[in-house]
């Protein structure tokens, strides 16, 4: 439950408030110094995009992000609630040593090729 308040309100401030015209949510240290996209470039637009059910505009934003929350939805029931406890195996499979490395493969793939084609 100490998770459940924080993930409310950040939620209803992405979903209230528009990343793109609100001046109050941070910017990407990345883009601003180096001019290309970190793997995690346009995630507040694209949260706020699948909260108001836009999905593919969510998409054009952060393709990673929206392909990925199943996986980070999946982590946090692992973590939080239980399930690394009753399926320890597929806590071990989804979220071990060889799944960082693949995901790591992954995030560094998407980071070059956004930066290399347009969308």
């Amino acid at each position: 439950m100490a998770v459940g308040f924080p993930v409310l309100a950040v939620g209803f401030l992405y979903f209230r408030f528009d990343p793109s015209v609100s001046g109050f949510f941070p910017r990407c240290p990345s883009l601003m110094i180096t001019g290309m996209e970190c793997p995690g470039c346009g995630s507040q637009r694209a949260l706020h995009a699948l909260l108001h059910l836009h999905p593919i505009t969510a998409m054009h934003y952060n393709l990673l992000l929206v392909l990925y929350l199943p996986y980070l939805f999946y982590g946090g029931y692992m973590e939080y609630l239980g399930g690394k406890t009753r399926y320890p195996k597929a806590y071990s499979r989804f979220f071990g040593r060889r799944a960082v490395w693949i995901n790591g493969l992954l995030i560094a793939s998407y980071t070059v090729l956004r930066n290399i084609i347009p969308i």
